[in-house]
């Protein structure tokens, strides 16, 4: 008896161990190499479900990552049995779509594997910023294109008064940096971001751009006042012929000739002098310049459109470059890390253009750009200097601008300085719809 179920046992034993071994490689899902996720979820439904990139979904596997440091396409997509040679056929695929070799460490993707034993990879997406994304479908064929989520704009007006810096000031009233960029550019003709001081204001009329409720980036800046050492530069965008600018009060351009200094943003370490203290020399000699202090790297612009006179290297002025803009007038950028591509002599170059990056060549102690400006082949501060503004709104076009500019000018001088209000849609929103 004893010897049957010995028996009875060993062919008990026979049966369960290859059951055991068939449902870890076929019923589990397959964990080779694979990185644990945060998010992942199974959508299985008899109804049709369509993800926020308009996909459907439906018997879907889900899984949501990040990029991380130093990751590839390979790094991603290899342990969810993506062979090679389809990774090759996406960077084939997506040739003037995306480069799918430049991905980004910290930006989000979702893979779409099927809810099987294969778990194949149906579908890859790959966001490129908050707003837009690239999908990769592999379904048949390899199949490529970009999308964009559904952006609500919101305006908004808020005020504020400098202590320290402007973007110290939107920071303290919520407002996103971003701002600061954007009127930076606004009043790249007007004003010195580098020299305003404690007790300048603004208001500003501007819109936020969303993805349900997630704040996603800065839109138009419809008008603002900036006081400035006591003056009010007032800017109203205003679009004529599919192009929009910025125009005072009284219809004049925002641009000028030139811009007020070579970089966005950084600080005036050394001003133009005829009697300066050299920190390299150790003499004191004229100063024909204003120095721009910024970290090594940062772009420099070409102020004005011109003509590049010299792009080189000199052992006092380091790698420089002159632009000549006219019969009158010649810039020059001084102790550059290197040179912007494609910029040399005989090269023409736009106002905003980027000439070259912030270094320390030449007789430097730090990183930064000397400016230094001729008119009529004499050296001038440029700060002292008045430059005609662009064309004006042309005739048939002025009385429709003040018209709309009255309006949102009211709007701006009833708002009180260093008080944050609400969204006026109902106030602005007819007028900044259309061309303001």
């Amino acid at each position: 008896m004893l010897f049957f179920e010995k028996i009875k046992k060993n062919y008990l034993l026979l049966f369960a161990i290859p059951a055991v071994l068939i449902y870890l490689v076929i019923l589990l899902p397959d964990c080779r190499g694979r990185e644990t996720f945060d998010e992942e979820s199974i959508i299985d439904s008899s109804d049709v479900v369509t993800d926020e990139y308009g996909i459907e979904i439906t018997a879907l596997t889900e899984i949501k990552g990040k990029v991380k440091n130093n990751q590839t396409l390979s790094d991603i997509l290899l342990p969810f049995n993506a062979s090679h040679e389809l990774i090759s056929g996406m960077l084939s695929n997506s040739k003037g779509i995306f480069d799918a070799r430049k991905i980004i460490s910290g930006n989000n993707y979702t893979l779409y594997l099927t809810n099987d034993s294969l778990q194949s990879l149906n579908y890859f997406i790959y966001e490129t910023g908050p707003i837009d994304y690239v999908v990769f479908e592999f379904t048949d064929s390899i199949n490529v294109w970009q999308g964009s989520r559904e952006v609500t704009t919101k305006e908004r007006i808020i005020s504020g008064k400098i202590e320290s810096s402007l973007y110290r000031t939107l920071n303290n009233i919520n407002v996103s940096d971003l701002l600061a960029l954007r009127l930076s550019e606004v009043y790249a003709w007007q004003i010195d971001f580098y020299r305003i001081q404690k007790g300048d204001y603004f208001k500003v009329i501007f819109e936020e751009k969303y993805i349900g409720e997630k704040f996603v980036g800065i839109g138009r800046v419809i008008a603002a006042q900036f006081n400035h050492w006591g003056n009010d530069f007032y800017a109203f965008g205003y679009e004529i012929e599919d192009k929009r600018e910025f125009f005072d009060e009284n219809g004049k351009s925002l641009r000028k000739a030139f811009l007020q200094a070579p970089l966005k943003f950084s600080r005036i370490s050394s001003s133009y002098s005829n009697r300066r203290f050299h920190p390299v020399l150790k003499t004191y000699r004229a100063h024909l310049g204003t120095d721009y202090a910024a970290p090594t790297g940062t772009p420099i612009m070409s102020v004005g459109d011109g003509v590049v006179l010299e792009a080189k290297y000199s052992s006092n002025n380091g790698n420089y470059v002159k632009v000549k803009h006219n019969s009158v007038y010649t810039t020059q950028y001084l102790h550059m890390s290197r040179f912007a591509k494609g910029i040399k002599q005989g090269v023409r170059v736009s106002q905003g253009e980027v000439i070259g990056y912030v270094g320390s060549t030449g007789l430097a102690t730090g990183p930064h750009v000397c400016f230094r400006f001729w008119k009529n082949g004499v050296q001038v501060d440029h700060r002292k200097e008045k430059f005609p503004s662009a064309h004006p709104i042309a005739g048939e076009y002025l009385a429709e601008f003040q018209s709309r500019m009255v309006h949102i000018k009211n709007i701006l001088d009833k708002t009180p300085v260093e008080i944050e209000l609400q969204p006026l849609a109902s106030e602005i929103k007819a007028e900044s719809n259309r061309k303001l």
